[in-house]
């Protein structure tokens, strides 16, 4: 039984698999910014633990 009114993604130019759940789009967002935040932390403690060696 298919109850979905597409027929077709031909010309489709997006679909958003988690459209219609927010918890699971904030989980991702959070996911993503948490993600970045360690990078950016770490990049941080690296860069300033390889400047005390030279100086």
């Amino acid at each position: 039984m298919n109850a979905s009114p597409i027929t077709s993604w031909e010309g489709a130019e997006a679909y958003f698999t988690f459209a219609d759940k927010p918890a699971i789009v904030m989980l991702i967002l959070v996911a993503a910014i948490a993600f970045t935040v360690y990078a950016i932390v770490s990049a941080f403690i690296h860069e300033s633990d390889s400047y005390q060696d030279y100086m």
